[in-house]
């Protein structure tokens, strides 16, 4: 059930000693060790991440490279907006939370209510806890930015059956400007083989990087519609993605029978 603080609701965090360590030191301590693991970042601040949201053991090092292009790039971000795919509970349009903050073992992340009430005329924006309650893919990415931005607000949105204009139309209403990070929570292909999944994931991830949305379905990725959205946003805006890592769970924790595939991105402005 969610805990009440001084007059707020806060989102627990679900999956904490499943995905990611339990405990506050220990969970500091892993991230830290991921983020160190990272031999380079671009130099540039990025506007937009994808970032992968298996357990840690799986993704975690393919998170943190791209969490890690905003350890020295990331001060001017106050406010993040963390889109993500909704795995257990259906959700028709895109679900924005009635909570006040969601919390790991790292602390209480406020919501940016004010955010939240920019895109509340659109019909396909509900209010609603229950599919943020039990969903991992936005909570795991929260202990990586807790760690690498000294201090924001979170726009957690989970994305079900919808179009990916209207995932950008709703980035549109909150792209901002570089006190705004867009981070799009998503694996890539499910359980097939390593070899199988090595070729559809280099597919996958050279659709991204062109911009090519149209192509992007749930056997690509488990994020699809929120990546496609933001490459229709990105593109308007004249951003790119460029690849930071790309692997899978037979490369890390799991065997090479049924793997599940992770990539990071990082975008910035598009070269004149």
């Amino acid at each position: 059930m969610p805990t009440e603080l001084r007059g707020t609701t806060t989102r627990p965090p679900a999956v904490a000693g499943v995905f990611y360590a339990a405990g506050r030191d220990r969970l500091q301590t892993q991230v830290l060790n991921l983020l160190a693991g990272v031999t380079s970042a671009p130099k540039a601040t990025p506007k937009a991440l994808i970032a992968p949201h298996a357990g840690y053991v799986y993704s975690g090092h393919v998170a943190a490279a791209a969490f890690a292009t905003l350890q020295d790039n990331g001060h001017a971000v106050t406010r993040v907006v963390l889109i993500g795919p909704a795995h257990y509970v259906p959700v028709r349009g895109i679900a924005a939370p009635k909570h006040d903050a969601f919390e790991t073992p790292l602390g209480r992340v406020p919501v940016d209510l004010e955010a939240l009430s920019k895109i509340d005329d659109f019909q396909f924006v509900t209010r609603t806890n229950a599919p943020h309650a039990p969903e991992h893919a936005l909570e795991v990415e929260l202990p990586f930015l807790q760690t690498v931005l000294p201090s924001f607000q979170v726009v957690p949105l989970v994305v079900g059956d919808v179009a990916p204009q209207d995932v950008a139309l709703v980035l549109a209403r909150l792209w901002g400007g570089p006190e705004t990070l867009i981070v799009v929570s998503s694996d890539l292909s499910h359980y097939h083989s390593y070899e199988t999944a090595r070729r559809l994931d280099l597919a996958t991830a050279a659709a991204i990087e062109r911009g090519d949305w149209c192509i992007l379905g749930p056997k690509q990725a488990c994020g699809c519609h929120a990546v496609a959205g933001l490459l229709v946003e990105a593109q308007r805006c004249g951003f790119r993605a460029r690849r930071l890592e790309l692997c899978n769970s037979g490369d890390t924790a799991g065997s090479r029978d049924q793997v599940v595939g992770y990539g990071a991105w990082v975008f910035g402005e598009a070269a004149p």
